[in-house]
């Protein structure tokens, strides 16, 4: 895979090319009219979804957490709790996710984010040779080798995103 420098200009691109962490960047074309965000990844980068993952800013018993599932699935809160210690969990509130990470929603990257927060990968992730995450704004996704997401966001995995098998 070949590294492709901050030419994009965002703090998750600036974070991996100062680690040295090889990535491709794939800009798309956002429609604003579209909700899902990873889902309209997925479908403009004709990329599979279960490989496409997006980031989820949670409130784990008043802390909050980054969860990042495959948009083919949902975030299971009290999976995501559990493998945080925590007893619940529950959406953060989205100005406070945008106030934490620096990033607006449909554009949050587990990377560069402005205040580190624990997070948990879904272990579906390891089995893929590399998988794609927003790359710090709608429109940009990144793809990169997951055990390189683990390693740079100090992350656990486990299975928080609900499956359909």
């Amino acid at each position: 895979m070949a590294r492709k420098q901050a030419s994009q200009g965002t703090p998750a691109t600036a974070a991996l090319a100062a680690a040295g962490v090889p990535f491709v960047v794939h800009p798309y074309a956002h429609d604003p009219a579209v909700a899902s965000y990873g889902l309209e990844a997925a479908e403009m980068l004709g990329i599979d979804p279960a490989r496409v993952f997006k980031t989820l800013m949670v409130d784990v018993d008043g802390r909050l957490a980054v969860g990042v599932v495959p948009v083919s699935g949902n975030l299971d809160l009290k999976a995501m709790a559990a493998a945080l210690g925590g007893k619940k969990a529950a959406m953060a509130d989205p100005a406070a996710a945008q106030r934490r990470t620096g990033y607006v929603l449909g554009g949050i990257s587990p990377l560069g984010q402005r205040q580190s927060s624990p997070t948990v990968v879904d272990d579906s992730a390891l089995a893929l040779a590399t998988i794609l995450v927003s790359g710090g704004r709608r429109g940009l996704d990144i793809e990169l080798d997951p055990a390189e997401l683990i390693r740079l966001t100090a992350a656990r995995t486990a299975r928080i995103g609900t499956r359909d098998d």
